[in-house]
């Protein structure tokens, strides 16, 4: 009990400082917009149309590509780019505590602010759907035009058929937050064990992350490869196994008929890379030496 009630002080101690912090604040801000702007063609779209649809669709779309998690991830680079972090209270902890211990609160922070960050921008999708929305464990009329012509494509929604024809919303809502869990584990654990070798690497490593997921999209690869149309698959396949972005996106993964990444590959990929990354910043917070000198690191 005393190792778990010290894990969830340390815990706190970082959600306390929320208050005075004006990254968390801009981080989550940026969010909303950045929901707002990947949702609003296609609640424009069921108003048109004078269509439903259901509640977690907009949110599902929020998550629907890689470009869109670049976007929700650069907020959360924003939000975790000065892990660990050093207060005046830290060195107090640290001489009641072991590393290991304050180690693993730093692991339930980012767990708890990724979900609590994931909850906000799942209410935010909500709330803008407003009485459009139904909140059955089926897809709407709106999801099926998107995916079965050509105007999802058209005003860039990620609507897949995939998507439609092999899960529910209840369950792709799940699989997003487990997806997005473990991308951001990796994300937050590179910047911490960065951050731990230089002030500030950290934030460059994270930015060179999401950048790699990005300049490993098929479209990117297919022009710096130079393949021909009845080899750009081969860039689909390619892309999805090496960008994280697309392993954190539901519609990037494998049902059963093309050699894309399953769900449970990319959870077990995320989960070791996480696991070893918080391996390595755990031994270099054994040789990183704290110092606290009145407000200043």
């Amino acid at each position: 009990m005393m190792l778990f009630r010290q894990i969830c002080m340390l815990c706190m101690l970082n959600l306390r400082q929320w208050r005075r912090s004006p990254q968390i604040f801009l981080g989550f801000s940026l969010g909303w917009i950045a929901c707002f702007l990947l949702t609003d063609k296609t609640i424009q779209f069921a108003d048109t149309h004078d269509t439903v649809l259901q509640v977690f669709e907009p949110f599902i779309w929020t998550f629907g590509d890689g470009k869109s998690i670049l976007l929700i991830s650069l907020c959360l680079l924003l939000i975790f780019s000065d892990m660990p972090y050093l207060h005046n209270e830290t060195a107090f902890y640290l001489v009641r505590t072991t590393r290991l211990r304050w180690m693993w609160g730093q692991v339930l922070y980012l767990i708890l602010t990724t979900l609590l960050f994931m909850a906000f921008i799942l209410l935010s999708a909500c709330m803008l759907a407003g009485g459009k929305a139904f909140p059955g464990n089926q897809w709407s009329d709106t999801a099926a035009i998107l995916s079965y012509s050509e105007i999802g494509t058209s005003i860039a929604v990620p609507a897949y058929v995939k998507v439609l024809e092999f899960s529910y919303p209840y369950q792709v809502t799940l699989h997003i937050f487990g997806l997005m869990l473990c991308y951001t584990m990796v994300l937050a654990a590179l910047i911490f064990l960065g951050n731990l070798i230089r002030p500030r690497l950290g934030t460059i490593l994270g930015i060179l992350f999401s950048g790699i997921g990005l300049l490993v999209q098929p479209e990117f690869l297919v022009e710096w490869l130079r393949l021909r149309e009845e080899r750009a698959w081969y860039a689909s396949v390619w892309s999805g196994w090496l960008s994280p972005l697309n392993h954190a996106a539901y519609a990037s993964h494998s049902f059963g008929y093309d050699h894309l990444p399953t769900l449970q590959a990319s959870y077990l990929l995320f989960g070791i890379v996480a696991c070893v990354l918080l391996a390595a910043a755990f031994w270099q917070s054994k040789q990183f030496v704290f110092q606290f000198t009145g407000t200043e690191r």
